[in-house]
Formats: structure tokens, C-alpha cells, sequence
């Protein structure tokens, strides 16, 4: 398979510590170039990189006609607008989750990249871990009974008043930088959409950003149950409590690309530990998203997915303002 040809558009940490250095020696991706508003940094980032190209704006690497994909790890207030422009160069689009500030927003990237005839995906890594592919099938095999709750804990510590994170015009806050990845969590594994949601929100005096946030989704005979901090000592953790036993995953979003993931799985037979990899889950997330293009098939995790995660995200919101359950809008879900 010829590889595709990607480009990033902009400079950012994240890309060139995580994801950079698992996906920069695979034969299906070609990294064309980094963009960014300052020519400078972009030509700093490309030297560092080993990157061929470097671009002053974010619209001269989407103007370059041997670029087909771009990556988007910008600021979540500005992945429409680029996901948008980038669909009109008609390049294809991997960005960084969440999609949108809200449903309207994750709407309209769906519905502009369905119209310009562009693949687009939310960078959701962690489903494309060897870890997550396992537990999903125990939880269908049966094997844990009849699921009754998910627990999720996720934290880190930032208090940086210049950290975008906790800025909230530019879509900062725990439940958006992290409560996403809970709530697509719960909805992979249970395989369906919660009906309603209650959330309880702590919001930093100065940032206005919610830095501790609990939220519970309602899937009937099921809960997903989740607490999650940007001011708490860092940690994750994913526990899934059926009626004949539990599985734990102690590290199911940051997975290291290079040591083995521990399931455990706990029935009234008794304990085991499966371990799954290494495995590099951006770099498989990169590649099945090039697969996509080269075949002509569907993306790996359809944009509809998106909206719907948001779709609960939204709810939570809501909840936070009306101090009670809300339900999950899904009439018009696409």
C-alpha cells in the first residue's frame, strides 16, 4: 500500500511527544510537514521532527496539493473551523477529541466533511489498544454476567493559569479534556447509549473551568460512574463490575507503547492477568485511519460516534446548571 501523506497542523506537545514517536517509522504514513502561525517555530518543529516541510499558517499546508491527511491537535475551540477548512482542500481529518464545545458544533464537522466527501475521526487512541479490544470482548462474551456499573477515575494535576486546559473560552476543563474519555469509555463497553445522566461539578474560582467533576450514565440496568480531576494528584484506573465477576485495567488511556498491558479478570473461579502488546495505539490509529483512505472503506470510529459522545456531554452540562438528571438527546442523533 502506498503511504498516505499527512501533514499537522500545528506545533503542539502533545504531537511531538506522544504521537510523533510512535507513528514517524510506519511504511503506510508519510509525514509531509508541521504548520504553524509562526514560521519560525514551525521551522524549529520540523528540524527537531525531521520533517520535510514547514509552514507559516495553518491554510499553506492545507493549500499543499501533496498532502491528503491532516492531524489536528489544536485547541478544542478551534477543531471545527480547521476541520471545516481542511475539508474544503479536500484533505481527509484525524482530530484530536473532543470534536467540538458542544452537538452543534460535532454536527456540523460531521455533516461539512460528509458534504466535501472527506473521511473525518476523533483521535480517540485508546480503542485501538490491544487492552481495550480484549476487555470489550469479555464483557460481550458474557463471561462477567450481566454488567451493573463501570467505575472510572481519571486526574492529573495543572493549576497553570496560561495552560490552554484551563482556559475556559478555548473548551478547557476536566470534563471536556477528560470526562470525554470516560464517557466514550462507558459507551464502548456497554455498546449502547446511556438514557440519561446526572452531574456534579466543582469549578476553580479564577479559571472558571470545572477542576472536579463526577458524572453517573444511566443505561438502564447499568451505571457508568466516573470522577475525574485537573486538580488531583494523576492517576487512571477503569474497573467493569458484572454479576459473576470484574475487570480492571490500571492503565486504559495513557497506555505506554512500549510494555505490556495488564486485564485483570476476576470470576468466582478464580484470577488472571492477561498481558497485551506492546503495542503503540497511535501509530495503529494512524495506520487504520490511512488504511481507510488507501481502501475506500469506512473509518475505524465513524464521526457519528462523535456527536454522540458529546450528545452526553451536553446532558452533563445540563445537569450541572439544573441540578438534576438529564436525558441524553438522541432523537436526531445522525
Amino acid at each position: 500500500m502506498e503511504p498516505v501523506r499527512w501533514g499537522v497542523l500545528s506545533v503542539s506537545k502533545h504531537y511531538s511527544l506522544r504521537v510523533h514517536p510512535q507513528i514517524k517509522g510506519s511504511p503506510l504514513i508519510t509525514l509531509v510537514g508541521i504548520a504553524s502561525r509562526d514560521l519560525r517555530k514551525a521551522r524549529d518543529a520540523a528540524e527537531a521532527l525531521g520533517l520535510a516541510k514547514a509552514y507559516g499558517s495553518y491554510e499553506e499546508l492545507l493549500q499543499d496539493p501533496t498532502i491528503e491527511a491532516v492531524y489536528i491537535p489544536l485547541p478544542n475551540h478551534l477543531h471545527v473551523e480547521w476541520i471545516c477548512k481542511a475539508a474544503d482542500q479536500g484533505k481527509h481529518v484525524l482530530c484530536e477529541k473532543p470534536l467540538s464545545l458542544d452537538t452543534e458544533g460535532a454536527e456540523k464537522a460531521f455533516q461539512y466533511a460528509q458534504k466535501r466527501q472527506v473521511r473525518l475521526m476523533e483521535a480517540f487512541m485508546y480503542r485501538f489498544h490491544p487492552q481495550w479490544n480484549h476487555a470489550r470482548e469479555v464483557v460481550r462474551s458474557g463471561e462477567l454476567g450481566d454488567i451493573r456499573f463501570i467505575h472510572i477515575a481519571y486526574s492529573y494535576m495543572n493549576k497553570d493559569p496560561h495552560n490552554i486546559r484551563n482556559k475556559l473560552e478555548a473548551g478547557g476543563g476536566a470534563i471536556l479534556d477528560i470526562g470525554c474519555y470516560a464517557i466514550s469509555a462507558c459507551r464502548f463497553l456497554m455498546g449502547k447509549e446511556p438514557k440519561r445522566v446526572l452531574a456534579l461539578v466543582q469549578r476553580d474560582p479564577e479559571f472558571k473551568t470545572d477542576y472536579l467533576s463526577s458524572g453517573i450514565l444511566d443505561f438502564g440496568s447499568s451505571r457508568g460512574v466516573f470522577t475525574i480531576s485537573t486538580q488531583a494528584f494523576p492517576g487512571q484506573r477503569v474497573e467493569v463490575v458484572g454479576t459473576n465477576g470484574k475487570l480492571l485495567l490500571g492503565l486504559p488511556f495513557n497506555m505506554y507503547g512500549d510494555v505490556q498491558a495488564q486485564v485483570e479478570i476476576t470470576t468466582s473461579i478464580g484470577q488472571r492477568t492477561v498481558l497485551l502488546g506492546p503495542a503503540e495505539q497511535y501509530r495503529i490509529m494512524f495506520e487504520a485511519f490511512s488504511r481507510s483512505i488507501r481502501e475506500g472503506t469506512p473509518v475505524p470510529t465513524p464521526p457519528e460516534d462523535a456527536v454522540a459522545n458529546m450528545r452526553v456531554i451536553d446532558a452533563l452540562f445540563r445537569s450541572e446548571k439544573k441540578g438534576g438528571w438529564e436525558p441524553v438527546d438522541l432523537h436526531d442523533a445522525p
